[in-house]
């Protein structure tokens, strides 16, 4: 079955469904090897993602291509560089790992196709994202998978800095009214200070002293980062890992639901 299309049987969404999907860096790349695809977590990846029904958007990580060139050029979330060299090799890593994701789920049979967000957003001096995201609803319209990364972004007064594919997930999230929202990691949930798996979280406070930054190398914010974001959409969300993206996939409730 194709992401974006019919899905009748489906326990919770249908033809008008959105669903807003993260596929971590660490989960499509071996993200302590510099630019390497996992092509056989790829390939579960999509699969997967060709069983969701209705509207699907797809948002992947930078793993061990964008976060590698990143932390190469000292460039982050908060801090910006103004070499233009920097900038291209940061972005061209993620096209390339972008075409390696798209490749996969068109494999899978998913019509999935390219979306740059350095081209499509910048930051404001005072760091407010503005994404442009006419494009992206158009090809859900057209029952087509846009299929978004995290980015190099251009920022007033900082050059440019790093747009994580969380923030991303969020923004999409908000402008498109998503029905869920699913962020796929390389661990089962989010875990609590005993190394469990929280079954729920409702504010950030609750999980303040579990959650930390990623063990790779990793500028965006590693879990506390993407708990932070998903708390504050309306849609539920989810964290859990590739063998929870098929639960996912079917309408279940896999991991950490974080809302």
């Amino acid at each position: 079955m194709t992401a974006g299309r019919d899905a009748p049987d489906h326990p919770v969404a249908g033809r008008d469904t959105t669903t807003v999907l993260k596929l971590g860096g660490s989960v499509v790349t071996e993200k302590n090897t510099p630019e390497t695809v996992d092509t056989e977590a790829l390939g579960r990846a999509a699969e997967a993602v060709a069983a969701i029904p209705g509207r699907v958007v797809v948002v992947h990580g930078g793993g061990s291509f964008g976060h590698h060139h990143a932390a190469e050029h000292g460039v982050s979330s908060t801090e910006g560089t103004h070499d233009d060299g920097a900038i291209r090799a940061i972005h061209e890593a993620m096209k390339r790992l972008n075409g390696a994701v798209v490749g996969g789920l068109v494999e899978a049979g998913v019509s999935a196709l390219p979306v740059h967000p350095f081209s499509a957003a910048a930051r404001t001096a005072e760091g407010t994202l503005r994404l442009e995201t006419d494009p992206t609803t158009t090809m859900l319209e057209e029952r087509f998978v846009p299929v978004l990364h995290g980015d190099a972004v251009v920022h007033a007064g900082a050059g440019a800095t790093i747009l994580s594919g969380d923030e991303i997930v969020v923004a999409l999230a908000r402008t498109l009214d998503a029905d869920r929202v699913g962020v796929c990691s390389s661990v089962p949930g989010v875990y609590d200070a005993d190394g469990e798996v929280i079954d729920r979280i409702a504010s950030f406070e609750d999980v303040a002293d579990a959650v930390g930054a990623s063990d790779s190398t990793d500028v965006t914010g590693g879990m506390a980062g993407k708990v932070r974001e998903l708390l504050s959409l309306d849609a539920r969300a989810y964290v859990f890992d590739l063998d929870g993206l098929e639960t996912f996939a079917a309408g279940g409730d896999p991991g950490t639901e974080i809302d």
